[in-house]
Formats: structure tokens, sequence, C-alpha cells
């Protein structure tokens, strides 16, 4: 083969350029996308062909806390795996790792040793209907934003606030600790305690 001439090793340096560039950007789109700053997270993006989507949050005692898009045959133990595994404190031994996520799903992994983590874990995967029968108090640990905002003097701002102390500490020991959301006074404490359980 001769020597090319320069306007086509311009050519072929170029065509090689974007090459590159589209290598590099799909590589770029398919990879999980990874936490800019520590501890928050960013939703998930898993390829593979076929089959519905699920998206879910996972909370508690995870490295990774965030919501997720999961095709619908996975597992739990999926989601908490993208959420960057359990941490050393979690409790995963009531959490049902083998249960099928579903759209729109709270997944909660609990501390060991947090006072009412049984009734955590017994409802890890939760959605409407998290708190029980109607009239029943709502689980702090497992009750989604929707749910604490229809309590009197909830809105949806402070509900944001419980879900997020909930997700820093792992759950809520009991009712009482309530009291360490911004916004929670003693006044609106008073009104919710006997509406909510841990």
């Amino acid at each position: 083969m001769g020597d090319l001439s320069r306007p086509q090793l311009a050519v072929y340096a170029a065509a090689a350029l974007a090459i590159v560039l589209i290598g590099a950007r799909y590589l770029r789109e398919s990879r999980p996308a990874e936490s800019a700053a520590g501890g928050s997270s960013v939703p998930v993006r898993v390829d593979s062909a076929g089959g519905g989507w699920a998206v879910v949050q996972v909370a508690g005692e995870v490295r990774r806390p965030g919501v997720y898009r999961l095709r619908s045959s996975e597992r739990v133990d999926d989601a908490v795996r993208m959420a960057g595994g359990a941490t050393s404190r979690a409790d995963l031994s009531g959490v049902n790792l083998a249960a099928k996520v579903e759209d729109g799903r709270q997944v909660i992994v609990p501390r060991r040793g947090q006072a009412g983590a049984s009734a955590a874990t017994a409802a890890a995967v939760t959605g409407p209907g998290a708190g029980g029968p109607a009239g029943a108090p709502l689980n702090l640990n497992t009750a989604t934003a929707e749910q604490l905002d229809q309590l009197d003097g909830v809105g949806p701002a402070t509900a944001r606030k419980i879900i997020a102390y909930r997700q820093q500490h792992g759950g809520f020991r009991s009712v009482s600790e309530l009291d360490q959301v911004p916004g929670i006074g003693p006044k609106r404490m008073a009104a919710l305690k006997d509406h909510l359980r841990t």
C-alpha cells in the first residue's frame, strides 16, 4: 500500500476521532450514573431488552439511598445492590430480598437493633396501604410521602422532610423522634403522635 496524502490522513484521523467520541458517549450513557455528592443519588438506568420497568425508592441502611429503575422481573435484592448494597449496620433478616420489585414501591433496609425493626421489615416493600387498615396508626418507617401528606398539619414539604430524616437515620426508633424533623414542633407533635407508630 502506497503512502497516504495529507488530505487522506486528515479524513482518516477525523473518522477515527468520531468513532472514539461516539464510543465514549455510548459507554457514558449505558453505565449506571454515579452519585456526584456523597450520600445523594440519581436514578440508575438498566439497559436490557424487553420487559416492563419498575421505579422503586431504596431507603435506610444502604450506601446510596435513592430512586432506581429496574426491570419489573428483578428482585428486591437487585434494588438493594443497585443502591450500593447494605451498610454494616443493616439488618436484612426480615427484608424479603427474593420479592419481585413493583413500580412505585419503597424498599426500606432497617438498622440492626433498631426498635420497631420488625414492623419496618415486615413491610420492607411498601406502597399504597402501607399504613394498614383505615384508622390504624401510620407506620413512620414505611409510609410514603403521599400517605404522610394526608395527616393533619403535614403538607408535602414536611412529608419530604420526614422521609429525608428517615433515610439519613435508617428509620425512626420511636414516634417521639419525630420532633427531630425540622418543622415539627411540640404542638404539631401532640396532634400527630396518636396517628403514628414505628
